[in-house]
């Protein structure tokens, strides 16, 4: 695999949720504000997601105990791996959160018209 994995529906490729083809429509402050936590909240799935995945994989290492291995290193290759699902699912890396975001989006409340546009 290439690249992140499309997610299916309205999803245009800079943001997880696009208003309706017509120029008319606009969302609606609180709309906006919903969408912004919505995408927060997809991002921290994402990276949980990713730092257990890390986690798992890494636990299937096969190397022996020695000084080189203990607390120290592995508190370091905590933090790295943590910041690297940060950085991640920020930058949409992997596509979880783009693809969570587009099916959550459905349930937030309807568009409305801008104003003006009567």
């Amino acid at each position: 695999m290439t690249g992140p994995v499309s997610p299916s529906g309205p999803v245009a490729a800079g943001s997880a949720v696009r208003p309706e083809a017509s120029g008319s429509l606009g969302p609606s402050p609180e709309r906006a504000a919903l969408q912004a936590d919505l995408r927060k909240a997809a991002e921290g799935f994402e990276a949980i997601m990713l730092r257990k995945m890390m986690a798992t994989a890494r636990a299937a290492g096969f190397a022996e105990e020695t000084p080189l291995t203990g607390g120290g290193r592995q508190q370091f290759e905590a933090m790295r791996d943590e910041h690297f699902a940060d950085v991640a699912a920020a930058s949409g890396a992997f596509g979880f959160a783009r693809s969570i975001e587009a099916q959550l989006a459905q349930y937030l409340p309807p568009y409305q018209r801008a104003q003006g546009d009567d």
